[in-house]
C-alpha cells in the first residue's frame, strides 16, 4: 500500500434506475417508520430511552468544531473503529467523533469502551425524514463507513450535502458479492460517491471493483489494530484474587457448537486438574446457556467458585481476556469464526475451530507467524491447553497485533486530509 493508493478521488453522483427505484420505495415507506419502531420497542428490541434516535431525533448536542461520523453495523465492527479513531486523533487532536450503529448490543457494550471526544448514536432508518433530521443536526465534516453496511438513501443524502465519504475495512466474500451483483448498478452508483475505499484483502478489492468501485486500496483489517478492550481494574484485581492458584482458560464469543467442544475439553482437563476453571462467555449473553458441568453465573452476582464461570454479561470481554492465558475463540465450529485480535492484543493464546471463513485472512496471518492453533475437537482442545508453547504463541500474537496498529497511520492521515474545512 502506498500513499497514492489512499489518495482520495473525485466522487461521481450518478443515480441509475435501480438506485432511483430504491429511493422511491424508501420515500413511500416513510409513514411506517414510527409504528415499526414502536412494535420493536414493545418486543424489547429497541432501547426505551433512545429509540427515537432511529427517527433522526438527536440524543445529544453536536460538539463544536470538526466532526467525523463513523458507522458500523454491530458490536465487533464498532469496536474495531477505536484504533482508527485513536490514529486520527493523533493526526488531528481537534477532531470529535460520532459513531453510529444499528444493533442494540453494540451501544451497550461500547458504553465502557468509548474513546475520548467520541459519542454514540443509533443510525437513523434509511428514510427521507430520519436521514434528513440526522444530517441537519450533526452536520458531519467526514462520513466513514465500515465493512459491508451501506444504506443507499443515507449515502446519497450525505454526498448531496457535500460531505466527503470513505469506506474502510471493507469485507466481501463470494456469497455477499453474488448477492450484490444482482443489483450491480445500485452498488456501483453508491461506491462511486465515495472518495476513498479501503478493503481488508485483495479478494474484497476485486469484488468491489467488479461492482463498480473505481479505485480500491488494500489496507488490511482494522480489527488487528484496535486497542485492547477496556477493563475495570478494581474488578480485575478482585477476580484475580478469587481465581489465584487455579488453571484458568476462556471460551470466548461461543455458540452452542463451540460450547459442546469446550465443555468436553474441560471435563477431560478436570480429570487431571480438578480445580481448573473455564470462563464461558457466550456470543449472545442473553441466550439461555446451562453448562453440563457445575457452574456459577456472573449475571446473578455469583463468583467463579465452580468448574465453569458463565460470563453472561455485556461489555466485560476485556475482563475475561485478562484473566485467562488461553482462549478458544468461538464460531469456529459452526458459523465461520469470530475476531481473534481482541485476544491477541492482550497476549492471550488464540485457539480456534476449523471453520473460520469469516476471518480467513486474519487466522492465516496468525498461523503464518505461529501465533494461533487450530482445534479439531474436545480431545485436541484439552491437549492444546496443556501445550508448553502457549505463552510463546501468545507473545507472537501480541507482537503481530502491535505491528498492525502502526500500519493505521497512513489511512488515518488520508482520512484526516478529507475532513471539510
Amino acid at each position: 500500500m502506498t500513499a497514492t493508493d489512499l489518495a482520495p478521488r473525485a466522487p461521481l453522483a450518478r443515480t441509475g434506475g435501480a438506485l432511483a427505484a430504491y429511493l422511491a420505495l424508501s420515500a413511500a415507506l416513510s409513514p411506517l417508520a414510527a409504528p415499526h419502531l414502536r412494535r420493536r420497542l414493545a418486543r424489547g428490541r429497541e432501547d426505551p430511552a433512545r429509540w427515537r434516535e432511529k427517527l433522526g431525533l438527536p440524543g445529544a448536542a453536536r460538539p463544536d468544531g470538526a466532526l467525523v461520523w463513523m458507522h458500523a453495523v454491530g458490536l465487533g465492527e464498532v469496536l474495531a473503529l477505536r484504533g482508527l479513531i485513536a490514529a486520527m486523533a493523533r493526526v488531528r487532536a481537534d477532531l470529535s467523533f460520532l459513531v453510529t450503529s444499528s444493533a442494540l448490543t453494540s451501544a451497550r457494550a461500547l458504553a465502557g469502551q468509548m474513546p475520548a471526544r467520541t459519542r454514540h448514536q443509533f443510525l437513523p432508518l434509511d428514510l427521507p425524514g430520519p436521514v434528513g433530521r440526522f444530517l441537519a443536526h450533526w452536520r458531519p465534516d467526514l462520513s466513514v463507513w465500515a465493512e459491508q453496511d451501506l444504506w443507499p438513501r443515507t449515502v446519497v443524502a450525505t454526498a448531496a450535502r457535500g460531505i466527503p465519504l470513505a469506506l474502510v475495512n471493507a469485507r466481501m466474500d463470494a456469497r455477499a458479492f453474488a448477492a450484490r451483483a444482482r443489483v450491480r448498478g445500485l452498488y456501483g452508483d453508491l461506491y462511486r460517491r465515495f472518495a476513498l475505499i479501503a478493503a481488508q484483502d485483495a479478494a474484497t478489492a476485486g469484488h468491489l471493483a467488479a461492482l463498480g468501485a473505481p479505485q480500491v486500496a488494500v489496507t488490511g483489517t482494522l480489527k488487528a489494530a484496535a486497542p485492547a478492550l477496556a477493563v475495570d481494574e478494581d474488578e480485575l484485581a478482585r477476580l484475580r484474587g478469587l481465581v489465584a492458584g487455579r488453571r484458568v482458560w476462556l471460551a470466548a464469543s461461543t455458540h452452542a457448537e463451540d460450547e459442546a467442544v469446550a465443555l468436553g475439553a474441560h471435563a477431560a482437563l478436570m480429570k487431571r486438574d480438578p480445580r481448573a476453571l473455564m470462563i464461558l462467555a457466550p456470543r449472545d449473553p442473553g441466550r439461555a446457556v446451562r453448562p453440563a458441568l457445575a457452574f456459577t453465573r456472573r449475571s446473578a452476582g455469583e463468583g467463579p467458585g465452580a468448574a465453569v464461570y458463565l460470563a453472561d454479561t455485556v461489555g466485560e470481554m476485556g475482563l475475561w481476556y485478562r484473566l485467562a492465558p488461553a482462549a478458544l475463540i468461538g464460531g469456529g465450529f459452526g458459523i465461520g469464526g469470530h475476531n481473534p485480535w481482541e485476544a491477541a492484543v492482550l497476549g492471550v493464546a488464540v485457539l480456534h475451530g476449523p471453520g473460520v471463513a469469516n476471518f480467513a485472512k486474519d487466522y492465516s496471518d496468525l498461523h503464518a507467524n505461529a501465533a494461533a492453533r487450530a482445534i479439531t475437537g474436545s480431545a485436541d482442545l484439552c491437549a492444546a491447553l496443556g501445550d508448553p508453547d502457549l505463552p510463546a504463541m501468545a507473545a507472537r500474537g501480541r507482537a503481530l497485533a502491535a505491528a498492525r496498529a502502526s500500519d493505521l497511520d497512513a489511512l488515518a492521515r488520508a482520512l484526516c486530509g478529507m475532513v471539510r474545512g
